[in-house]
């Protein structure tokens, strides 16, 4: 092929489009359509990952781009291996996310609300909306290349997903584990709904801090920041142990503060209390804290006072001198009450964290409702024994059959689920999956109807007249809980998708929705199937900007993936996510390295355009350098192979970067130049383009499409390289003499020995374009003498002299790798005295600089008072000038 047809530079956009089309018209993303075309063997083990499905609330970010970058490349491998590979797309209905952002819109551009509306007229505005949204992250799944099988494409508010939804719930709550009961709940004022544990944002403020006491004659202060509340305390807690405290145990004291009657508080002890904090005591308020609730569960002799109301205004109970006020307002009126009684003995200006809602972002009332919720600590039968939905959740780990990655994770998983509480799992939102449960009143015999209720909870709604469904949803975890199994035909068991992929291979998504999704599937999956959803978690970190901050609009430091794949290409853009990159680990974003990875894409098309210009003669006999290329292939595919199945991505790409740059097209072009066997070089350069295929898939596809070195018509179905020791006419390259073995890495010790000579150069300051001369003896001299030609060539010698014995010659220098050595003459291209003097000045200097570093190392004030990056600045420039120094002393010790 003639290369100079074809472009010099690669251009994404003339390509991806229609190479996308391609893979996507071809019906080669759906496992089926590979069994039928005999792409895929139908006795292959299913590999699946189910697509964490993103909020239909607008565009894709950088953090999306991640996953369908990782996944894309786990995916297009295993496909390549001829596993029967299933990637199955969605997108989330994000009920309060969703919801949420049209109540803007509607209030910035109408002024109105969802009540103006109505909720029929609302909800059409959102399914709107949301319909919107998914064609716009649909369009960006495309762009980046996720061969996702769109012909099974799931929506968590779609039919099916309803179906599996109501049949979860009936299913629970027929077990007792769905309950409607009065607990503490996370309550939005400005989105008038709850909100679960997880979706609370955690914020610093400024805040007070008051230590005071109940009245005059009270015998314990307590502390606070919201003293408002303590217009509903009911007791406060100690512990049992404080001597401070114990003779108080038991008592009740009655005090007036103010509210609608006096308070009757009781001295409880409870062993959660710190009495190295504060006072040691804890003013309990049961209706306004989670902990306290909690205590009152331990303690039921204790009452329950609400004095905040859903509107975030004080009720009744809190006293006719603050019903109707808001929060802050009772607060100062209730503190101007304690400094006028000299009750406050002290106020401190801390820094204080507080709930806020994830969505609405106003700060969250915790309040007691009366809620749908899943109790995650009640006994159940299972398997012949009693079990919890905390303890299937634990034991899906413990057993093993679920590995987290990095597995640092683990404990974080396993503290949140220890820690977990009952999950409220009803939202006062219009838009998501209404509870399917349906109420009437009872009637007597004469038709009068009574106070008591009727309850109906079923897949479909009851028959005859009366009923009314509630009217609140489902929060949007519960559905998107049952994402693995409700996208592969449950609750139809016998969905062929079902018994074929589930439990998936893998879930990969950001470390911080472990506990929002990754554990509520895990609950799901073991309660309702008796087996876990995925078999591995993989986690990956944030994407942040070079220095590390988080990307957001404020800082100006957002990077818009789709505007990325405009510019410089879809492949540009994974590569920057993928290199460099550790599950767990955050993961840096900058202009740099994609400017970077645009360039490394160049390279490779450019690198491909010398292979594709070359001829497709038969393999010649194999000579030394071919031999190393072959040995090398082996070892490149046998490792990348490795890496991907243990999902090691940066790290088979900086190893499949280092062989194409380095191995290839830096050392096998350069010889191909000289020794033309044009069939190897076609062959390891298909093998890396196959390699390259699952992280780069454009490009690759491109070059497959422009210069055919397979003769299959798309890329990415393709057969994975196999790590055979066979060379590419098929002959054993691995001979098992000891004699042959040694000739085998004799191209190994001559590259070392012309970078070693480059190194010289280098030193010495000999231009690249001065030829010199060598000397060898011996062994040496037959190695170099079967690489003449390459050797000369690479290394800029002109002559090859040889020795009759191993003195050196006179103004020469001498260069080896391992037992090849050679003598490079300077004589007449370095001035040796003038040379040595140099070299001796430097290694001078450069002792001095090592003492001076050494000295501020040693300097015990300096390690402690410098910023941690400066003292590990100091240490790395100390081993880099140890190693320049021992080059110059090297080189003035090969000086003769």
């Amino acid at each position: 092929m003639n290369s100079e047809k074809i472009p010099k530079a690669y251009n994404a956009q003339d390509w991806e489009g229609k190479l996308y089309r391609a893979w996507e018209e071809s019906g080669l993303f759906n496992p089926d359509i590979c069994i039928e075309k005999g792409i895929t063997d139908k006795t292959r083990p299913a590999f699946s990952i189910v697509l964490p499905p993103p909020n239909v609330t607008g565009t894709l970010h950088t953090g999306h781009a991640a996953v369908l970058t990782i996944e894309d490349t786990i995916v297009r491998y295993h496909r390549m291996k001829g596993d029967r590979t299933l990637w199955l797309p969605g997108t989330d209905h994000a009920a309060i996310a969703t919801q949420s952002k049209v109540e803007n819109i509607l209030m910035t551009k109408e002024g109105k609300t969802r009540h103006d509306l109505g909720r029929e007229a609302f909800l059409k505005r959102v399914e709107q909306f949301a319909q919107d949204s998914h064609d716009t992250i649909i369009n960006q799944c495309k762009k980046m290349g996720s061969s996702l099988d769109w012909s099974r494409e799931a929506y968590t508010l779609d039919e099916k997903r309803s179906l599996a939804v109501r049949t979860a719930f009936k299913r629970m709550y027929d077990d007792g584990l769905i309950y409607r009961g009065d607990r503490i709940v996370n309550w939005t004022v400005k989105g008038q709904s709850t909100c679960s544990d997880d979706e609370v944002v955690t914020i610093e403020r400024q805040a007070k801090l008051y230590t005071f006491s109940y009245s005059k004659d009270f015998p314990i202060s307590i502390a606070t920041t919201r003293p408002e509340t303590k217009l509903g305390d009911t007791a406060v807690a100690v512990h049992p142990e404080d001597e401070r405290y114990k003779r108080y145990i038991g008592h009740t004291f009655t005090v007036d503060v103010g509210a609608t009657k006096p308070l009757e508080i009781k001295i409880i002890a409870d062993e959660t209390v710190n009495p190295a904090f504060g006072t040691g005591a804890v003013g309990v308020t049961p209706a306004h804290s989670h902990m306290d609730f909690e205590m009152r569960e331990r303690h039921p002799e204790i009452d329950l006072i609400q004095v905040i109301g859903p509107d975030g205004r004080m009720t009744t109970k809190a006293g006719s001198g603050y019903t109707g006020l808001s929060v802050l307002e009772a607060r100062e009126k209730f503190v101007a009450w304690l400094h006028k009684n000299d009750l406050i003995e002290k106020e401190e200006d801390i820094v204080q964290n507080v709930g806020t809602s994830d969505r609405y972002e106003d700060v969250l009332e915790i309040i007691p409702m009366r809620q749908w919720f899943i109790a995650v600590n009640k006994e159940f039968e299972r398997g012949g024994r009693n079990v919890t939905l905390k303890t299937l959740m634990q034991e899906a780990v413990t057993s093993n059959r679920i590995a987290i990655l990095p597995d640092r994770f683990t404990k974080t998983y396993f503290h949140w689920i220890d820690n977990l509480r009952d999950w409220c799992i009803s939202r006062q939102i219009w838009f998501g999956h209404r509870i399917p449960v349906w109420y009437r009143k009872q009637s007597t015999d004469n038709n009068q109807q009574t106070t008591e209720e009727e309850i109906y909870c079923g897949i479909t709604p009851p028959e005859g007249e009366g009923w009314e469904q509630d009217p609140d949803t489902l929060d949007t975890w519960f559905s998107s809980g049952l994402w693995t199994f409700s996208t592969l035909g449950w609750p139809d068991t016998d969905a062929e998708d079902f018994k074929t992929y589930h439990p998936t291979n893998l879930l990969e998504t950001g470390y911080d929705i472990l506990f929002f999704w990754v554990a509520r599937m895990i609950l799901m999956s073991e309660y309702l199937l008796d087996t876990h959803p995925f078999d591995t978690v993989y986690l990956h970190g944030l994407v942040r900007d070079e220095q590390g901050r988080k990307m957001s609009k404020s800082l100006g430091n957002v990077i818009d993936p789709l505007t990325v794949s405009e510019q410089h290409g879809a492949d540009t853009l994974r590569m920057a996510l993928i290199s460099g990159s550790t599950p767990g680990n955050d993961m840096k974003l900058s202009d740099e390295k994609i400017i970077a990875m645009r360039n490394f894409t160049n390279k490779l098309w450019n690198l491909a355009r010398y292979v594709g210009s070359q001829g497709t003669a038969e393999a010649k006999k194999e000579t030394d350098a071919d031999r190393y290329l072959i040995e090398k292939l082996h070892i490149i595919v046998r490792d990348i192979t490795r890496h991907l199945d243990r999902y090691e991505l940066s790290l088979a790409v900086e190893e499949l970067r280092e062989f194409t740059w380095g191995d290839f097209a830096s050392w096998y072009v350069e010889v191909h130049k000289v020794e033309k066997n044009d069939a190897l070089l076609r062959h390891a350069f298909d093998t890396i383009l196959k390699l390259w295929h699952p992280f780069m898939p454009f490009v690759t596809e491109a070059i497959h499409q422009t210069f055919r070195f397979d003769e299959s018509e798309l890329l990415m179905v393709t057969a994975w390289p196999a790590h055979s020791k066979t060379s590419v006419a098929g002959k054993p390259t691995f001979p098992e003499t000891r004699e042959e073995i040694a000739h085998e890495n004799r191209f190994e010790l001559i590259k070392g020995l012309i970078s070693n000579i480059r190194n010289v150069r280098a030193t010495y300051h000999i231009e690249p374009v001065q030829k010199m001369v060598v000397s060898a003896f011996g062994g040496s001299e037959k190695t170099i003498r079967e690489n003449e030609e390459i050797f000369k060539r690479l290394a800029r010698i002109s002559e090859v002299k040889t020795l009759k014995s191993k003195i050196a010659p006179k103004n020469s220098v001498l260069v080896q790798c391992g037992l090849l050595q050679a003598f490079l003459h300077l004589e007449g291209i370095v001035d040796i005295t003038k040379e040595h003097k140099r070299l001796e000045a430097e290694k001078t200097d450069k002792m001095r600089y090592i003492a001076s570093i050494e000295t501020k190392l040693g300097n015990q004030n300096f390690i402690e008072r410098a910023k941690p990056d400066v003292v590990e600045s100091e240490r790395v420039k100390l081993e880099e000038a140890k190693k320049q120094l021992a080059n110059l002393e090297h080189h003035l010790a090969s000086l003769c």
